[in-house]
């Protein structure tokens, strides 16, 4: 089946973008993960999505990730661009959901308490892998955002990373949605310090991506150091409501 060329060319008019925004920030455009956002997204689209070389995809639900699996699968079946597919939660997601989820996601960005990292790392022993996670945290303070503070993150941080089946990556958060480009950065840069603290602080290796930046702030995000970018309705054109809930 042809690419459908609309899509194709807003992958490559953000692939674009990032370049520039990586460039002007003194950064290699490999230094930042284009993570596609499937919510509300039909099926054909996210195989086109994949063809196009977009194969670390992320869903918010636990239930669109589960109809992503089982919609792909009979599009995709046994394919080899299918095998390279990186599924990542990054909505909020509840303890009575983990065994639905870790056993088919590359990475959880949401995690935001104790309890859920200790329910994911049981799970995980029991799988007897280790799970890659990213701390959530709340640097715009709006509180009906999930997240911790970031005056818990660090005693959360330090949790999360003593912890024998989890592998805690870096930070994720969410600019508030606004025009005020200073509003925006002012999360990110919060964030960012959070995190330069927190990687001195704990020494590890494996503490090094900072997943920020949507639709409308992702070239703000990677000037202030994200490894990884959540893009929904730039590439596939959903509604600007769907994309404030990217991440929820």
């Amino acid at each position: 089946m042809e690419i459908e060329p609309t899509l194709a060319r807003r992958v490559a008019e953000v692939r674009q973008r990032i370049a520039d925004a990586c460039s002007r920030a003194g950064r290699k455009a490999d230094d930042v993960l284009l993570l596609a956002v499937t919510k509300t997204v039909d099926p054909s689209q996210i195989r086109h999505a994949i063809e196009l070389g977009l194969c670390d995809l992320g869903e918010n639900r636990v239930q669109d990730l589960q109809d992503r699996l089982r919609s792909l699968a009979e599009i995709l079946p046994a394919r080899q661009d299918a095998a390279g597919v990186r599924w990542h939660m990054i909505g909020h997601l509840q303890r009575n959901k983990v065994r639905d989820v870790i056993p088919h996601v590359a990475m959880v960005h949401s995690v935001d308490s104790l309890r859920l990292a200790e329910e994911i790392d049981a799970f995980a022993a029991k799988m007897q892998q280790r799970v890659p996670i990213l701390l959530q945290v709340n640097a715009s303070e709006e509180p009906q955002k999930y997240g911790c503070a970031i005056g818990d993150a660090p005693a959360l941080a330090e949790a999360l990373a003593g912890k024998r089946s989890l592998e805690l990556r870096g930070l994720m958060t969410m600019a508030e949605l606004t025009g005020d480009a200073d509003r925006v950065r002012r999360a990110f840069v919060r964030t960012r310090e959070l995190f330069e603290r927190l990687r001195s602080r704990l020494g590890s290796p494996v503490f090094r991506e900072l997943s920020m930046g949507m639709s409308h702030d992702y070239e703000l995000a990677i000037a202030e150091g994200a490894t990884i970018v959540r893009v929904g309705s730039a590439l596939f054109g959903t509604s600007p409501q769907s994309q404030t809930l990217e991440c929820h």
